[in-house]
């Protein structure tokens, strides 16, 4: 297992990306932005409490709205963000002074799919080298197959502050 991570129910090390030097200039600049109140591409800022400090934690995510809903993707797969979220089941959105707080639910292997294929294609030239070749041009199958790597959430409630 690789060293610092744990191992799943299935005993299998959870799917992870790290960010490359290139990525974490790229994420603080649209954090920034989006902290200014410039949405870049549907850009929010994420705070979310972490689930063994409490303290809160921010980073920049895409919110995609689907048929009337909204979902949060996560590319990277297993990140400190997910593992919190799944915690603390609920978050808040960020733009400028705008505070949005909302729930989550946590979607199922088979109900990824046509969010993944949505989120590709909006976002593909951002984040498709995290999906290792699928497109959202690709077969239904393809996309199951990655829908385990990449936790989806949908936004389930929510409140302006």
């Amino acid at each position: 297992m690789a060293e610092g991570r744990r191992a799943c129910h299935d005993g299998q090390v959870p799917h992870y990306r790290k960010p490359t030097s290139l990525d974490k200039v790229f994420n603080s600049t649209v954090a920034a932005l989006t902290r200014l109140g410039l949405s870049v591409w549907g850009s929010r800022v994420l705070r979310v409490q972490g689930r063994k400090s409490g303290l809160w934690r921010s980073t920049p995510v895409n919110v995609l709205t689907l048929d009337d809903r909204r979902y949060l993707v996560a590319p990277r797969g297993e990140t400190e963000w997910v593992r919190n979220i799944r915690v603390a089941r609920r978050g808040e959105l960020v733009v400028g002074r705008r505070v949005e707080r909302f729930g989550v639910e946590e979607l199922g292997d088979d109900d990824k799919v046509e969010v993944l294929r949505a989120y590709l294609r909006r976002w593909k030239f951002e984040v498709g080298k995290f999906f290792d070749g699928v497109s959202a041009d690709s077969p239904r199958a393809d996309l199951r197959r990655i829908a385990p790597e990449h936790p989806v959430f949908r936004i389930t409630t929510s409140s302006s502050a």
